[in-house]
């Protein structure tokens, strides 16, 4: 299909037919300031950030909510839809904490960068702060509602990309905020742990326990934990893995881990982590090397085979290997061993 033409501030964009005004601007490397859009989510238009003045329409339309159309005209600069902005982002501010430096998002908040871009470095409204505690009862990460600016993306994300729908917005007005079923911790309501709340939220809201510190560089790889091949982005610094993503490129996961993908990957750098082979000598487990430990193995696999049979041999499949693995491994059980008795960790 041909691409849109038409133009933001006198300056010529193309857009791809059914894309949205604020899609095809930040496409083409232009910001409009926005805090509830997600590319994974359906448009919401809850911010009211994104206004823009369209030639031969009322009001000030959402740029998120907008569909371009063949020779529109938007207007994204001018007094209107500035003053507009800066008091939107006023009303955010006046009840948002400012302890920037200390906020795990810092330099990574889109309300940040929101906010710098409008030139909001303080509210002339009076200043408030809402009476709720954070929930801490997830082992994973903590919901600290203070920070939270009701732009419903952990809502709609765990809705509309995980299916679960195990929060949503209580209450009306002012008092509304982010709540599982009957107010319950998230500890206790479906929630399944998945991060994806944690990963879409704009601000410090929803941050994970002990990601505080900024990775030096980030590396692609594939999740250990099954057969799925979900692709993560690792932050790496000093050789530790200080935070995990889901790739929003690779196509198997388009950006989503499970619980254990996104939070179960602290074994690597864990001081309990085996790193040589041990062998049982004289009651206690004592290191060794792997020609040892494999000489051993196969040494007691002729013992067994021998004195009661291949059946007595039982294999147990890891979804941490891959299936080439995996079929060596149930060759080795089924042709090797001479036993049927094969398994999968994934089906317990």
């Amino acid at each position: 299909m041909e691409e849109i033409k038409f133009t933001i501030d006198g300056q010529e964009v193309t857009a791809k037919p059914g894309q949205s005004v604020l899609e095809a601007t930040l496409a083409a490397g232009i910001y409009i300031p926005n805090l509830c859009y997600d590319p994974k989510l359906e448009p919401y238009g809850g911010c009211r950030l994104c206004v823009v003045e369209i030639e031969g329409m009322r009001g000030l339309p959402t740029a998120c909510t907008t569909k371009v159309t063949p020779g529109m005209k938007v207007r994204s600069e001018t007094p209107e839809v500035h003053q507009v902005r800066k008091i939107t982002m006023e009303l955010l501010v006046a009840d948002h904490p400012l302890e920037c430096l200390t906020c795990s998002l810092n330099q990574r908040c889109d309300l940040q960068k929101a906010a710098a871009f409008l030139g909001v470095d303080q509210s002339r409204l009076r200043r408030s702060e809402r009476a709720l505690a954070n929930d801490e009862s997830n082992p994973f990460f903590v919901r600290d509602f203070k920070k939270c600016i009701l732009c419903a993306r952990c809502v709609r994300v765990c809705s509309e990309v995980r299916g679960l729908g195990a929060i949503d917005m209580a209450k009306r007005g002012y008092e509304a905020f982010i709540s599982p079923f009957a107010g319950l911790p998230i500890a206790d309501s479906i929630c399944e742990s998945c991060g994806e709340c944690v990963d879409h939220c704009p601000t410090g809201a929803l941050y994970v326990r002990g990601e505080a510190i900024l990775p030096g560089k980030e590396v692609k790889t594939i999740c250990p934990y099954c057969g799925v091949g979900c692709q993560m982005v690792l932050g790496i610094r000093q050789n530790r893995i200080v935070k995990v993503l889901g790739d929003l490129t690779y196509p198997v996961n388009s950006g989503s881990l499970c619980v254990k993908g996104r939070f179960g990957l602290d074994f690597a750098s864990s001081e309990d982590r085996l790193k040589t082979p041990l062998i049982k000598k004289n009651g206690q487990l004592v290191e060794a090397t792997w020609d040892e430990a494999l000489d051993l193995v196969a040494s007691r696999f002729k013992e067994i085979k021998k004195k009661h049979g291949g059946q007595a041999i039982a294999g147990l499949c890891s979804a941490k290997a891959t299936n080439e693995e995996n079929y060596l491994f149930q060759k080795f059980i089924r042709a090797g061993a001479g036993s049927p008795h094969i398994d999968h960790c994934a089906r317990l």
